[in-house]
């Protein structure tokens, strides 16, 4: 690397995961940034009790701001991040999105580059493709790049056809400091287990993918994971409600089952090419994963050896009942091979860094 950069970073929060999927994307991706040099100043509204429910501390390799949710305390911060190379919008901030994606633009210096951060492109754009008068679709022309972590051609065409300058995807990844194998916890022993907060437009696919499996196999124990779910599941003798999980526990929850599910969102599945993060921490504790199916999926996991994918729930019901432990563990090994030689965040750092010396060429 021949260049570090000045990051400042406007997303939902670093520190907490309550109701926050994409901390661990932050957090795997900016730490391989700053163990390369580049200096990172993040800054999180104090919002959604994600600073009551903290799950780690202040990094040692970033600066972390946390300001009241209004616009006064946003524009002090907005002044305080005039100067760095380089100021990232970050989609899903939860509160004054449309606020900061007009006011970061106003930092843009003759030097300096600002990029919009798009943490779930295929609900932007089906949101922008909903509402011809969204003021967001007049912004995008004047963001230098678009970064993306997921949605491959489909989201990269879709953005360049609303007139950004270029669109990129930075995909989840693995931070094997974080995510790797531990020894099982009987706590999150089951047969089959699933992580995730509940949407509205995943609830009718974890339906689909988990909830209608442990109706057709009671003599099997199923573990759900994540918030939102208390009051929106049937009662099921064979199924164990956790709440929320925090992420010094993803380790063993992923390690301790005999197979982990991942349900994508309606738009991400919709539109491919969208791993979340859940894929990459659960393959990187040596998980045997079970995944719905979406286009795509090969570039990161190869099916039947790597992962194990259903098109709807007599599959993941079908899987279960031939999977016997021997396979399990081959294919979460297998998966855990694969993540570390080609999908961890130091990869994706080196790509971040490949598009910023093009993007900063001749500054």
């Amino acid at each position: 690397m021949s260049r570090s950069y000045q990051i400042a970073f406007f997303g939902s929060s670093l520190v907490s995961s309550y109701w926050n999927g994409a901390a661990t994307y932050y957090r795997g991706l900016l730490r391989a940034l700053a163990g390369r040099g580049h200096r990172v100043v993040f800054f999180e509204p104090d919002a959604f009790q994600r600073q009551q429910n903290r799950d780690m501390a202040d990094p040692h390799w970033a600066t972390v701001v946390v300001y009241r949710p209004d616009k006064a305390a946003a524009r002090r911060e907005l002044e305080r991040a005039r100067g760095a190379e380089l100021i990232v919008k970050a989609s899903g901030v939860g509160v004054l999105d449309e606020f900061l994606e007009q006011e970061v633009l106003k930092l843009r210096h003759p030097v300096d580059r600002v990029v919009f951060w798009d943490v779930d492109a295929p609900a932007t754009l089906e949101r922008l493709h909903k509402d011809s008068q969204d003021p967001f679709r007049t912004l995008i022309p004047r963001y230098d790049r678009v970064f993306t972590y997921g949605g491959g051609p489909p989201v990269v065409e879709a953005y360049r056809a609303l007139g950004a300058r270029d669109c990129l995807p930075i995909y989840n990844a693995l931070d094997p400091d974080t995510h790797h194998p531990v020894p099982p916890d009987s706590r999150f022993t089951s047969t089959l287990a699933f992580l995730g907060n509940r949407m509205p437009d995943r609830e009718a696919r974890v339906w689909e993918f988990f909830l209608n499996p442990a109706r057709e196999l009671p003599g099997e124990t199923f573990l759900l994971g994540g918030s939102g779910w208390e009051q929106h599941i049937p009662p099921l003798a064979n199924l164990n409600r956790l709440g929320h999980v925090g992420t010094r526990e993803h380790n063993a929850f992923n390690c301790t089952p005999k197979a982990v599910l991942n349900v994508n969102r309606d738009s991400m599945a919709r539109v491919g090419y969208s791993p979340p993060t859940r894929i990459f921490e659960a393959a990187g504790a040596g998980a045997c994963l079970i995944s719905d199916a979406w286009e795509g999926i090969e570039q990161f996991l190869k099916p039947e050896q790597e992962i194990l994918i259903a098109r709807d729930g007599r599959d993941v019901v079908a899987q279960l009942q031939a999977l016997d432990p021997k396979q399990a563990r081959s294919i979460g090994a297998a998966a855990l091979d694969r993540v570390l030689s080609e999908h961890t965040y130091a990869h994706r750092a080196i790509q971040v860094e490949s598009e910023l010396a093009s993007l900063f060429q001749g500054a």
